[in-house]
């Protein structure tokens, strides 16, 4: 079985730039040092899981460790990049390993921007900020998404585990909360799309496809991925501006705003093509 760097990464259009230049060579390191160990991927996720908690926890009681917080926190993001690296060595990933790894990042998630909340004193700044860091996480995976369903391409290699009862809670925990997110971008994207191709053949719509689920739609979003969110996290907190972090979160809506306009100028220039 290979064992090189390539082969422990994730098939992805776009690789997110602080995963390729950071996370994911250190994620690969810890990855082969836990490969020949009888520790699991789902081991590593609650590992990192419970690492995320005690972080949320020193950021809202502890300001003076906010340097250490900063530095845990990439430390939670290598682990968090490690569980995956190690299941693709070791031929390993499975339904459950997906969704337990995107929910446990949701239960950290809710527990940083509510530690922000209480550290800031900005319980709707917090829950604004929440609202537009899930939204943006949910473009990222859609983006990839809509580009491989615009040229035929299967998204992920399609696995189904046996039944269990775990599983089965965490597909409920993924089609109440992630399930909406995955049809409004999508409803969303292809409305758009809809409205920007009325009156051509359906011939001419497949053509113009691939042209607006281009690869700068994906390029323009990967990079607000979660590994570079906590990146980001993690030098606001070194400066002691959890706050400021709030807002250049915040700031994120309206870039994702911008893209959507230059994407739609883009594709109208195209469109008026013979």
């Amino acid at each position: 079985m290979a064992l090189s760097f390539s082969a422990s990464l994730k098939a992805r259009v776009v690789q997110e730039f602080s995963n390729l230049l950071i996370f994911r060579p250190l994620g690969y390191l810890v990855a082969r040092l836990f490969y020949p160990t009888p520790v699991s991927p789902p081991a590593l996720v609650l590992l990192h899981t419970l690492l995320g908690l005690a972080l949320a926890y020193l950021i809202a009681r502890y300001p003076e460790l906010d340097w250490v917080s900063a530095l845990l926190l990439q430390f939670k993001t290598v682990l968090d990049n490690a569980d995956g690296q190690l299941a693709r060595l070791r031929n390993q990933a499975d339904e459950l390993g997906r969704y337990l790894d995107t929910e446990a990042d949701l239960l950290v998630n809710v527990a940083l921007f509510g530690a922000l909340a209480l550290r800031t004193g900005e319980p709707w700044l917090s829950l604004a900020g929440f609202a537009v860091f899930t939204l943006v996480q949910s473009w990222d995976f859609n983006a990839e998404y809509l580009y491989r369903a615009a040229r035929g391409e299967p998204f992920r290699p399609p696995v189904r585990d046996p039944d269990s009862p775990l599983l089965r809670l965490l597909r409920g925990i993924y089609a109440v909360f992630y399930a909406p997110q995955d049809r409004l971008v999508r409803g969303l994207e292809r409305a758009l799309f809809g409205w920007l191709t009325r009156g051509l053949s359906e011939e001419r719509k497949q053509l113009l496809a691939p042209q607006w689920w281009n690869l700068w739609s994906v390029a323009a979003v990967v990079n607000c991925g979660l590994s570079s969110q906590f990146l980001f996290m993690g030098l606001f907190l070194a400066f002691r501006q959890p706050g400021s972090y709030l807002t250049f979160v915040l700031l994120q809506g309206a870039y994702l705003g911008l893209v959507y306009l230059w994407r739609i100028l883009r594709f109208l220039i195209i469109r008026s093509r013979p």
